[in-house]
C-alpha cells in the first residue's frame, strides 16, 4: 500500500503556511480617499510601471484609475508588519439607468465583441445580481520570488530581511479571488466575471475555481479570455484547506461593510 506520508506532510504544511498568511496579512475596504489612493498607486506600480500596459491617469501622483473606480469596491490586503499595500482588487456592479459605460461591466466597454452570445452573456444576468473582479495588483515587493535588486515602480524598498521567507506571498493571488467572492456573497450578488490571462486562470483553478470561458481571446496587456464563475460553483469547488481563509476574509469584510448601504440585511454571511 502507498504511503500517504509525503501528501499527508505537504497538507501540513500547507496548513501552517495559511495560518500564517492569515496572521501576516489583514483585508481591508478601501474607505477613505487616502485607501483609495494606495490601490491606484500600487496599480499604477504594477499596470503602468511594470507591464506599460496603461498609461498613468495621473503621472506626478503616480495613480492609475478609470471612471469605474468612483462606484467601485476597492479590497486591500495589507502587511501588518511593515504596513505596506501587498495587494488590491476591485469590484464593479453595473449601475441601472447610469449613462454608459456605468450601466455596463468595465469588460464590455473594451471587449464587446469577443464576448460570445450565451446565457452567460452579461446582458443576459439578472441587474444587481453580478459584478466584475478587475485590476488585480501584487506589489512586486510581495511576490514569492523578487526580480532584481530593487522592484520596479518604488522609490524606496522595504526592508528585505523581513521577506526571506517569501511562502506565504503565495497565497495573495488566491486571497484576492477570495476578497471578490467574500463580497460577493455579503452584498447577495451571486456571478462573478473576470478577465483573465492564462497563468492566473491556470492557478485558480489549481486551488478548485472552475470558471466558464464566456470570451474568445483578446490582446490586452497580453492574451487574456473572459470568464465567469457563480458563487455557488466557487464555493463548491474550492480547495478545503483554503475555507478557513475565505471564512477569516468574510469575517474580516463583513464587520467593514455592515454598516454601508452596499450590504443588504438579508445578505448571508455564513458559510
Amino acid at each position: 500500500m502507498k504511503s500517504l506520508r509525503p501528501d499527508n506532510e505537504a497538507a501540513k504544511d500547507t496548513t501552517l503556511l495559511l495560518a500564517r498568511f492569515m496572521t501576516e496579512f489583514s483585508f481591508q475596504i478601501a474607505r477613505s480617499e487616502a485607501e483609495r489612493e494606495q490601490a491606484f498607486r500600487l496599480r499604477h506600480d504594477v499596470y503602468c510601471e511594470e507591464i506599460k500596459g496603461i498609461p498613468p491617469t495621473d503621472p506626478v501622483r503616480r495613480l492609475e484609475y478609470d471612471i469605474f473606480d468612483n462606484e467601485a469596491l476597492h479590497c486591500l490586503v495589507r502587511h501588518r508588519t511593515t504596513g505596506l499595500t501587498a495587494a488590491c482588487t476591485r469590484l464593479v456592479t453595473p449601475l441601472p439607468g447610469a449613462d454608459a459605460p456605468l450601466d455596463r461591466l468595465p469588460l464590455q466597454s473594451y471587449a464587446e465583441e469577443s464576448l460570445y452570445d450565451s446565457p452567460l452573456h452579461p446582458d443576459q444576468a439578472t441587474r444587481g445580481s453580478f459584478y466584475e473582479i478587475s485590476r488585480l495588483a501584487i506589489s512586486p515587493h510581495f511576490r514569492p520570488t523578487l526580480k532584481g535588486k530593487q522592484a520596479c515602480g518604488h522609490s524606496s524598498s522595504p526592508d528585505q530581511a523581513r521577506f526571506r521567507d517569501r511562502r506565504t506571498f503565495s497565497f495573495l493571488a488566491n486571497a484576492l479571488f477570495l476578497s471578490g467572492c467574500a463580497v460577493g456573497r455579503l452584498t447577495g450578488t451571486h456571478l462573478a466575471y473576470a478577465m483573465m490571462e492564462p497563468r492566473l486562470h491556470r492557478l485558480l483553478s489549481m486551488s478548485g475555481f472552475h470558471f466558464t470561458q464566456v470570451g474568445g481571446e483578446i490582446d490586452l496587456h497580453g492574451k487574456r479570455r473572459a470568464y465567469c464563475i457563480s458563487r455557488k460553483q466557487a464555493e463548491a469547488g474550492m480547495n478545503p484547506q483554503l475555507v478557513p481563509l475565505y471564512q477569516h476574509i468574510q469575517k474580516q469584510l463583513s464587520e467593514q461593510l455592515e454598516s454601508t448601504s452596499r450590504l443588504p440585511q438579508t445578505a448571508a454571511t455564513n458559510l
